[in-house]
């Protein structure tokens, strides 16, 4: 490595604060040189496949020339303006093609900035569109435990308040109502006992509650456990039975994670409202949004009233163009049968894991490969196996995963699933 290269780093180890990690003895960083297709290139000259998808955004791969030609006509026209009291075409036809995508009840687009943010969103207009009912009492979220839905203060409010990565702030944040996580698995026969504590905490609780949120059939860094979408089929009955709105959290698995476009399709129901981000611009840049029904925005706007949220960046007019140009690409390709492979050659690959001692579960959905282990991982030495294996996977907690890009070639994720075995028997 040349000396800028050992320069930049030593600079970032004393001076910049990584996620999830010390200040003062910071996990390891790796400089990026370029990125290109499925392949991460660092300043040393190594090449690692990344299993990761930039945290799962980087759907269609790094350097897509659509993608990079869309930024580029976009700046050359605006790249940003403000969204209070103006409008322009790429924020337009953006949200006019989310709502033809989404469910046929979503027909309001709010534009966020980031996944949390548009948790934040979610969480505000169900509780003011209570306010706007003169129930003002109905304030409270429930959420199933194992969840999680960003690190900002409300959304952390909503995630996991034991074993989950927030639980330092239990006694700083708003307190929630929780339920037992999902028991029933997928793929496998539903057992209406699976809701019995979620239907208890909804009587004892529904003259507070303004909204259930949950992540749809996958609960992502809670966790990467699968549920049986019954359990969604029946959260909506209970919504619909009790008077309270539902929050679909598809930050991680929309835009065809799960082998759905949106996972909420897995069980055919609709939310009231719906967060997305993530792979929203393809791995481009911060954007998200959240989705909602005609019943919330014109109950919350009736006499005079209005939502009160308005970030700097909203509507901002680059993200919107770089994902307006992600989504069609995404549309236009044959995703669904590229995730199917996906899946097979994952769940092929992967079994032997099964009879790996290290390992405690092995679950595939979708492009979504998960080993699950007996103990903590060390994120320092994992990290640095997977990069002398040639990949890029960083784990969290007790599991080993990829959701690689969608564009991924069958010689490239035999390489990743068989780096996931190798770190798995160097365990045993």
């Amino acid at each position: 490595m040349n000396t800028k290269a050992d320069e930049l780093l030593a600079f970032d180890r004393r001076h910049i604060w990584h996620p999830y990690t010390s200040a003062t003895t910071p996990l390891t960083t790796y400089l990026v040189e370029s990125a290109q297709g499925v392949r991460i290139q660092l300043a040393g000259g190594e090449s690692l496949i990344d299993g990761m998808a930039s945290w799962w955004c980087a759907i269609h791969g790094y350097n897509n020339p659509i993608l990079n030609q869309a930024a580029k006509d976009q700046i050359d026209s605006v790249s940003h303006v403000m969204f209070g009291g103006l409008t322009h075409r790429p924020a337009t036809e953006l949200c006019k093609l989310l709502i033809d995508i989404s469910a046929p009840n979503l027909n309001h687009v709010f534009l966020a900035d980031s996944g949390s943010i548009s948790v934040e969103v979610a969480m505000k207009m169900a509780i003011q569109y209570w306010q706007a009912q003169g129930k003002g009492n109905k304030n409270k979220i429930l959420s199933p435990r194992g969840g999680y839905h960003g690190d900002t203060f409300a959304a952390m409010s909503v995630c996991d308040p034991s074993t989950g990565m927030h639980h330092l702030f239990s006694d700083a944040v708003t307190q929630q109502v929780f339920t037992d996580r999902p028991s029933c698995v997928f793929g496998s026969k539903f057992s209406p006992s699976s809701t019995t504590d979620l239907e208890n905490q909804i009587k004892e609780n529904k003259d507070v509650l303004a909204a259930i949120i949950l992540e749809p059939v996958v609960q992502g860094a809670g966790g990467m456990w699968f549920y049986h979408p019954d359990y969604l089929t029946r959260v909506r009955e209970l919504c619909d039975e009790h008077d309270i709105l539902l929050i679909a959290d598809e930050i991680a698995t929309g835009f065809g994670r799960t082998g759905k476009l949106f996972a909420c399709e897995w069980a055919s129901i609709e939310p009231d409202i719906l967060c997305i981000g993530k792979a929203l611009t393809g791995g481009y840049m911060s954007l998200a949004a959240t989705l909602a029904t005609s019943k919330v925005a014109t109950g919350i706007s009736k006499n005079g009233g209005v939502f009160m949220h308005g970030p700097t960046f909203m509507g901002n007019p680059l993200a919107c163009a770089v994902a307006l140009a992600s989504l069609r690409l995404l549309l236009e390709s044959d995703w669904e049968l590229k995730i199917q492979n996906i899946q097979q050659q994952m769940s092929s690959t992967l079994e032997p894991a099964t009879r790996i001692n290290s390992v405690k579960d092995v679950r595939v959905l979708g492009a979504i490969g998960v080993l699950e282990m007996n103990d903590t991982v060390n994120v320092e030495t994992a990290q640095a196996f997977f990069k002398d294996e040639g990949v890029w996977i960083r784990p969290f907690g007790h599991l080993v995963y990829i959701m690689p890009p969608y564009i991924i070639n069958e010689s490239d994720l035999n390489t990743l699933c068989k780096s996931m075995l190798s770190f798995a028997n160097s365990l045993c």
